[in-house]
């Protein structure tokens, strides 16, 4: 029997590429997000490349009663969660703080870090109750600094890396293994989600230098998951070569 890997934020980027390459190495998988068009065509391909099982929940993590309703109801064969993969999470606007725009405050609070606690206080039980499970949180370089304009981002992904610490001592004796990756630049939908949709400013986040991709943070998921019992890995901080902390980046 196929472990079971349940990924929030599967529709695109760096969620979509973990979703295959745990299906790639034998994973039957639960993937969640807001794009139902977008689940059910990686569901499809999914099945087709990979020939593993896959539920696709269509999901808004910051909607705690929705979360608890979906894991909840999940199919008796579904229940044996054997890896969270809390990847959901997005920055919005870059304003100061002395100019930030509440609702761009309040959806980057409630996705990245109210949205990652309800799903582990969901799923969690579910791997005390079998002595056993792994949970990896997708943070960011974002959590170990702090730059201009990314003031409420940062605080969220500072407050992520400290409840995985957290959530490490607290799961400890019940078997269950914590990790965190924190990426440096990624190059996905995530500096078109934070320029609200600019392509043009987009882009630039990424001219003169070959990012991260996807795929990149995929293989570091796909390590972690894959270490022997005894051993866990607790934060890998990844960054491209050009990259060397949050602000600076050799562009050519």
């Amino acid at each position: 029997m196929n472990k079971i890997a349940f990924i929030t934020g599967a529709t695109a980027g760096i969620g979509e590429a973990c979703a295959k390459k745990l299906a790639k190495i034998g994973f039957d998988l639960i993937i969640s997000g807001r794009r139902k068009e977008n689940l059910e065509k990686l569901k499809q391909k999914i099945i087709a490349d990979y020939h593993v099982k896959v539920l696709a929940i269509e999901l808004d993590v910051r909607n705690q009663k929705e979360v608890e309703s979906k894991i909840n109801s999940l199919p008796k064969e579904w229940i044996k969660i054997d890896l969270l993969l809390n990847n959901a999470g997005l920055a919005v606007g870059v304003s100061p703080v002395q100019e930030g725009i509440i609702d761009d405050w309040e959806r980057m609070i409630d996705t990245n870090l109210k949205g990652l606690l309800y799903i582990t206080r969901t799923i969690s039980p579910l791997m005390i109750e079998r002595k056993k499970g792994q949970i990896i949180n997708i943070t960011s370089i974002a959590g170990k600094e702090v730059y201009p304009g990314g003031n409420v981002y940062c605080a969220t992904k500072h407050a992520v890396d400290a409840i995985t610490k957290g959530m490490r001592i607290d799961l400890l004796p019940h078997n269950i293994k914590v990790s965190s990756i924190a990426p440096g630049m990624v190059e996905t939908e995530f500096s078109l989600v934070r320029f609200k949709g600019d392509e043009e400013k987009a882009e630039q986040v990424y001219n003169g230098f070959t990012p991260l991709y996807a795929e990149d943070i995929a293989e570091t998921v796909e390590f972690i998951a894959t270490r022997p019992a005894h051993v866990n890995i607790n934060d890998i901080l990844i960054m491209p070569a050009n990259q060397a902390s949050a602000r600076d980046v050799n562009r050519v």
